[in-house]
Formats: structure tokens, C-alpha cells, sequence
């Protein structure tokens, strides 16, 4: 299958493992720094089925694999040959910046431990112009804290037209066993008509169809289903804009068997037929 390829480099200082951080954070399987020793492994991996990397893999390279400048157009040519799509972004910032960083943090310049740090920006830059000319996407993080860094990795995502999916898991679970700690948001469905007290429904769950056809098919359980999607059509998208990586969402009955597992199957199957986001979907009190 295709993959999406992001070539992730850059100047030693300028936050390119924090570029990584957050393309992983977005569901990129994320190699950094490489040995190029290994490349045509790396290859081997890209060929095998999409589950094995996924289809987003960013990798990380920087001068620290000593001959990166020599080998890198043919590395490029390689991942160009193999079909997937292969984008450069290249993570930048002014020299006075770089040096700062260096002095502020006290860490010796990669390439040049045990020379001045100015020395080794200027020896980096030089060796790297090629690769930055070569560049699809320059980040300049000059003016940059973490955070600004985070949403300008973002907007280049939208601009490669790559989504930067938010994870959304569904979790039903019953209030006599506890609520999932992990869960940002918590909706309590005790309101809704008990299967439970229905003889032929007891000893059922919520994936049973007679089970959920009784939930879901109650007038309350219509009326909920309905502005419970609508409220997650509005907060999901922002969540995902703002850059959230991860959304539990809780659904609870009392005994976590019934009700909340109906209704959170439907939402689900809502959520993953809309195909915006990377949804899981675990009923903690149903042994799977």
C-alpha cells in the first residue's frame, strides 16, 4: 500500500525532535535518526502490509549519521523509486538562535563536541544546504515556543492534505464497577428504558441486537442518540483542531452490560463511518 513519507531534518537545535514528537502524537510512525546503514531495511519495512508501519511514517535524519550530506540523493532518490509519496520538512532557525539555545542548554554542538558551538552551526549550515534547498516545507522556529511549533506542524499537515487524526475511544462501562479514569468525557445513560428487567433480555448484552433495538429504539433513547451526535459533531472537531491526540469518551450504565454498551456501539459505528477520526471501542464490563 502507499505510504506517506515526511523526511524530517534540519539544523542541530532547531526542534526536530519536537517535530517528530508531535507527528507521532498524530499518528506517524516516527524513526528518528536513522542509521543509513540500515536504509535498505527500512525499505523492506515500507514494502510490507500498511499494518506494519501504518500509512504514515515519518523519519528522521540529521547530520549526527556522519555522511548524511553525501548520501542523502540517493536516499531520496530510493524512497522516490518506491512509490510512496516522500515530502522533506526541514526545521530551521536564525544562527543567533541556534547559538543561544546551545549556550542556554550548555550542550556541545554535535558537530563540533569539543570546539565552539558557533563553529559547528556554521560547519552544519554549510554541509546542509543542500538538503534545505531540496526541502518541501521549511519551519523556521526562531520566534517559536513548543507550542507554536505544535500547531505550525499542524497547519503543514493540512497543507499536505494528510489528516492529523485524533484518536477517539469508546468505552462503556458500569457506575457499580467504577468510571474509566482515563475518560475526558463521561455520559451517564441510566436514564434509558433497562433491558434488564426484561426476562428475555437479562441475560443478553448490548451488541445483541434485541438488546440494543430496545435501547436504542425507546423514544429516549432516539432523543439521546440524536443530540448526543450532534453535540459530538461540534466538540470533536475542535478538540482534533486544537490538537488534541486522544479523546476517551465514557458511556455508563449501572452494570456497564446493557444500555451503555448499546449506545455505544451506535456511537461507534457513527464515528467510524464518518472516517475523521481513529476510533477504538472497549466495553470494560463484557469479557471480549
Amino acid at each position: 500500500m502507499k505510504k506517506t513519507i515526511l523526511i524530517v531534518t534540519g539544523m542541530s537545535g532547531a526542534g526536530k525532535t519536537q517535530v517528530i514528537n508531535t507527528l507521532q502524537d498524530n499518528g506517524f510512525f516516527c524513526i528518528d535518526n536513522l542509521p543509513l546503514a540500515l536504509f535498505s531495511k527500512f525499505l523492506e519495512l515500507l514494502a510490507t502490509p500498511s499494518g506494519e508501519l501504518g500509512s504514515f511514517v515519518a523519519l528522521g535524519l540529521d547530520l549526527r549519521e556522519g555522511n548524511l550530506d553525501e548520501k542523502f540523493p540517493e536516499v531520496l532518490e530510493l524512497l522516490q523509486k518506491s512509490g510512496h509519496t516522500t515530502k522533506i520538512i526541514f526545521v530551521d532557525a536564525s544562527d543567533d538562535v541556534l547559538l543561544r539555545r546551545f549556550v542556554e542548554t550548555r550542550r556541545p554542538h554535535p558537530l563540533s563536541p569539543k570546539g565552539s558551538v558557533q563553529e559547528g552551526i556554521s560547519t552544519e549550515r554549510r554541509r546542509m544546504e543542500f538538503i534545505r534547498e531540496k526541502s518541501d516545507y521549511l519551519i523556521d522556529t526562531s520566534h517559536f515556543n513548543i507550542h507554536q511549533l505544535r500547531e505550525e506542524v499542524l497547519r503543514h499537515l493540512e497543507t499536505l492534505s494528510l489528516e492529523a487524526r485524533m484518536v477517539v475511544n469508546i468505552v462503556s462501562f458500569g457506575f457499580s464497577k467504577g468510571m474509566p479514569p482515563e475518560a475526558s468525557l463521561i455520559f451517564d445513560v441510566r436514564f434509558l428504558p433497562n433491558p434488564y428487567f426484561v426476562p428475555d433480555l437479562k441475560d443478553l448484552d448490548g451488541r445483541d441486537s434485541k438488546v440494543s433495538n430496545f435501547v436504542l429504539q425507546s423514544e429516549e433513547g432516539k432523543l439521546f442518540l440524536e443530540k448526543l451526535k450532534d453535540f459530538l459533531d461540534f466538540l470533536l472537531p475542535r478538540f482534533q483542531k486544537e490538537g488534541k491526540a486522544y479523546l476517551t469518551i465514557g458511556i455508563g450504565c449501572t452494570g456497564g452490560r446493557h444500555r451503555s454498551v448499546a449506545i455505544a456501539k451506535e456511537i461507534y459505528n457513527y464515528l467510524k463511518e464518518k472516517n475523521l477520526y481513529d476510533v477504538n471501542l472497549r466495553h470494560n464490563e463484557i469479557e471480549e
